[in-house]
């Protein structure tokens, strides 16, 4: 079994650890803490409080471990092996390692390559935060984009290797949805019956909150940042938005969001500026919202409407569009 070295393990824990903080208001316990570079809230009650006081400690171990193992940051993580390796030789991976590049392989497929882990080289390319802004020229981007497909990967049980030099995964499209899912599995298994996990506003819930039938979720308001248009009743889903009006610049007259399209390696440019998806899980809804923003409003909406049990609202430089089964979940904020 591969696995990061104590000291990076123990650090990240540290850190984790640290940052969290546990209140209590009448049965709801809540969790927050900071990891994979975001803020993270776990909410529950209907359990014991033995029950709910190991279940929190697990979420802090767990989630800890999770960054420490797949961050493109840790140089020693199983991410940061692959991508020195480029090029050079196979690594050894383990069965969650193996289940985990199966899904980027099914999810590649399924989003027709809007979904590629291996887009790193173009993320590296484009920075929104240099002042003033710069946009890369058509020679880098071509030459980043030779480095870009999922399909270049191999792979074999137990190992990958990315076969061109300066080739790097990045999780970053799947990870924080990933780790969403798992934590209310974790909580699942200890019998908690109500339980909201969000990281990063992609969230999961499971049950209801306290005195309400349903968890209530809002959306974000992609004209009014830090507003909701709309809010979602769900008990057993997860809500995850993708969008591109928070980190953007603009340079000779064209906006450039942060949305990458790997397939051409320049920002989506079609008018859809915000996706929220209502899913089963959370990897499928963050997906299916990463996925429809780049293909655009029109094949957006028909992708979701393909996916048993999605629903979805897609902002846009027009009216906004919703799902057929998405007001079986909204009520629209005055």
């Amino acid at each position: 079994m591969v696995l990061t070295t104590p000291t990076s393990s123990q650090q990240v824990l540290a850190r984790v650890t640290d940052s969290a903080r546990v209140t209590v208001d009448g049965g709801l316990h809540r969790l927050t803490f900071r990891a994979m570079s975001t803020e993270c809230r776990v909410h529950l009650h209907g359990a014991s409080t033995s029950t709910v006081q190991e279940f929190l400690r697990e979420v802090v171990r767990w989630v800890a471990e999770f960054e420490a193992r797949y961050s493109r940051f840790i140089p020693d993580s199983v991410i940061g092996r692959i991508n020195a390796a480029a090029g050079e030789h196979w690594v050894e991976i383990d069965a969650e390692t193996e289940r985990l590049f199966t899904l980027c392989h099914e999810l590649a497929f399924f989003t027709r390559g809007a979904f590629d882990p291996t887009a790193l080289p173009l993320i590296k390319l484009w920075n929104w935060k240099a002042q003033p802004p710069v946009a890369p020229d058509e020679a880098a981007v071509r030459a980043a984009r030779e480095l870009v497909g999922w399909n270049k990967v191999r792979r074999r049980p137990g190992g990958i290797f990315l076969p061109r030099a300066g080739m790097c995964l990045d999780l970053g499209g799947i990870g924080k949805e990933y780790a969403v899912d798992q934590v209310v599995n974790l909580a699942l298994a200890r019998g908690i019956p109500n339980v909201l996990v969000d990281f990063g506003h992609d969230v999961r819930v499971h049950g209801h909150a306290p005195d309400k039938k349903h968890w209530w979720i809002g959306l974000e308001d992609a004209n009014r940042p830090g507003q909701c248009w709309a809010g979602v009743a769900v008990s057993d889903h997860a809500v995850a938005t993708s969008g591109d009006y928070v980190r953007n610049f603009q340079l000779n007259g064209r906006r450039f969001g942060h949305i990458l399209d790997p397939r051409t390696g320049y920002p989506v440019d079609n008018g859809c500026h915000a996706v929220s998806v209502i899913a089963p899980s959370c990897t499928i809804a963050g997906i299916l919202a990463t996925t429809a923003l780049i293909l655009g409003p029109k094949e957006g909406l028909q992708l979701i409407e393909t996916h048993p049990g999605a629903a979805a609202a897609i902002s846009t430089d027009g009216p906004r569009l919703h799902s057929k089964r998405f007001y079986d979940y909204a009520a629209l904020q005055n």
